[in-house]
């Protein structure tokens, strides 16, 4: 499978959801978007990388660096490899002298080790297929989402279900241009729940 590379775009705060955050990657060279639902203490690990602040004492992933330069292990590259049930997946890509490893990790963790590397961040299209969504292309055309990565939205889906699928889809472009990717994901995910009860 071809490899789609893909960086930082923003690291937003929930509106919705106390302590949550969205990473939001985005395809290098394209259009798509991949929103993905952290926690509070990995959002916190990928800002300071991202701001290349330098914590007093170093944190859980400054510490995983070190070790690893450490022992001359380089991470080449991290790969979002799979999505089940609205989980992802990742794998580090780590470089020796003698070998190449894979490792699993929490897609959370690979970013955070990602930006502290500077090294690449891959996915396969079929993931940004069925989790990604397209943002307003060059003509200034809003283009249709496709199917967003399942969250939990709290009492945020109770609101949801009561409107129409015209509604929710007018609401899902208002929350994209204000970059509230969280919500945009209940949003997505009830549209889609509809569409397959069809």
């Amino acid at each position: 499978m071809k490899k789609i590379e893909l960086e930082i775009v923003a690291l937003s705060h929930s509106i919705t959801q106390t302590h949550s955050y969205a990473v939001v990657l985005g395809e290098v060279n394209g259009l798509r978007r991949l929103p993905i639902v952290i926690g509070g203490f990995e959002a916190q690990a990928i800002a300071v990388a991202l701001e290349k602040m330098h914590p007093s004492r170093p944190l859980t992933h400054d510490l995983m660096k070190n070790f690893m330069n450490a022992f001359n292990i380089d991470l080449q590259e991290i790969i979002i490899c799979d999505l089940q049930e609205g989980i992802f997946y990742s794998k580090l890509v780590c470089v020796s002298e003698h070998d190449t490893v894979e490792i699993d990790s929490r897609t959370s963790d690979a970013l955070a080790l990602a930006v502290r590397f500077g090294c690449p961040i891959y996915t396969y299209d079929n993931i940004l297929e069925s989790a990604g969504i397209l943002m307003e292309d060059p003509s200034g055309k809003k283009k249709q989402p496709k199917e967003a990565v399942a969250a939990e939205s709290g009492g945020a889906h109770d609101d949801l279900r009561s409107m129409t699928l015209e509604e929710l889809n007018t609401l899902l472009n208002e929350v994209l241009d204000q970059e509230d990717y969280i919500r945009a994901i209940a949003i997505r995910d009830e549209i889609n729940s509809r569409k397959r009860g069809r």
